[in-house]
């Protein structure tokens, strides 16, 4: 009776550590298909987001070289513009000058009436 006894517990611990051992075996799968599913599903995150920053750094580089070329043309304008302005003060300092000889002119076509004049009227007394 005593190793019947014994062999039942015998037997019942083995079919406990079979259990358990199935049930470790079971749980270590259900581990390994959590941890790839979170790893699958942070993976797609990451790619997402290393697809972004490509994307990015090409944006970010077309707007550098497009910066640099706005830049140019900018400078471009503004020189057109300085020769511009120049083009008109000189416009003006030639126009002022024109002026100038006109009232000199002025100046001397009455002087010379007043000559002439003066002699007209000394030649007719």
């Amino acid at each position: 009776m005593l190793s019947r006894l014994l062999k039942e517990h015998q037997a019942k611990q083995n079919e406990r550590k079979e259990q358990q051992e199935r049930r470790r075996r079971e749980a270590i799968a259900a581990a390994t298909c959590l941890t790839e599913a979170l790893v699958d599903h942070l993976n797609v995150g990451v790619a997402q987001a290393y697809v972004n920053q490509r994307k990015l750094d090409h944006e970010v580089k077309t707007l550098q070289v497009q910066a640099s070329q706005f830049s140019k043309q900018t400078a471009q304008w503004i020189s057109m513009v300085e020769g511009f302005n120049q083009a008109l003060k000189e416009i003006g300092d030639v126009e002022n000058w024109a002026r100038s000889i006109e009232m000199d002119m002025r100046t001397i076509a009455t002087a010379l009436e007043y000559v002439h004049k003066g002699q007209l009227q000394s030649a007719f007394s």
